[in-house]
């Protein structure tokens, strides 16, 4: 289980309003109320022994263009053990398929070469009562993230999938009361999500 996280190892989130989710900029070290918040609970509780820290720097309302003019502040100076990216919802409708890969490639291809970073790259998402709502503009950026993900074996998080697929357990309205935003349960399942693709990330490292 050592494998994955080393003593005192920094994951670092990134993203958009999903990630920042009120978090306070004043102080640094500060989660947010959402799924970085779980997840840094609940892997602090299953890995006492490395005392994990962990760093939330997604900004409300940012494409991932936005990312790239901080990437240096906000990514490259922290030098994280590992760096995790939900971005994509606000590029929807507004960013053309081949800049937002262009753009995304950007800075995953900075944590390649620039950090020694273990990347985790989670699928955008939207919910809504009517499945084909945006899926024309969202689909082709959710097969970026895995184009990606696949040219630099990253950790991939197929949230948009796993929340279609809770839809058929409850409303899209009890996962993200607007489609976009997630509910406490959301966030939970975000968390939820993101840990148990750790996981078996650190069972096939450990598998002969």
């Amino acid at each position: 289980m050592d494998i994955i996280f080393k003593s005192s190892s920094l994951i670092l989130f990134q993203g958009d309003s999903i990630t920042d989710c009120g978090r306070n900029r004043v102080n640094g070290d500060d989660l947010g109320d959402g799924y970085t918040m779980l997840i840094s609970a609940w892997l602090s509780a299953m890995y006492p022994q490395h005392n994990l820290k962990f760093l939330n720097r997604g900004i409300s309302a940012e494409k991932v263009r936005d990312l790239i003019k901080r990437w240096d502040e906000d990514c490259i100076a922290l030098k994280p053990d590992w760096v995790s990216i939900l971005v994509g919802i606000n590029d929807a409708l507004y960013t053309p398929i081949k800049q937002f890969e262009e753009e995304y490639h950007v800075i995953v291809e900075r944590i390649s070469k620039e950090l020694d970073s273990g990347i985790i790259l989670c699928e955008p998402f939207f919910l809504s009562e009517d499945p084909k709502l945006h899926r024309d503009d969202l689909d082709p950026k959710i097969e970026v993230v895995h184009r990606l993900a696949k040219e630099y074996s990253t950790i991939l998080v197929p949230l948009d999938k796993i929340f279609q697929e809770s839809c058929s357990l409850q409303t899209p309205q009890y996962w993200a009361p607007d489609g976009v935003h997630p509910s406490l349960a959301g966030h939970a399942l975000i968390a939820q999500t993101w840990i148990k693709c750790v996981q078996r990330e650190i069972q096939s490292k450990v598998s002969f």
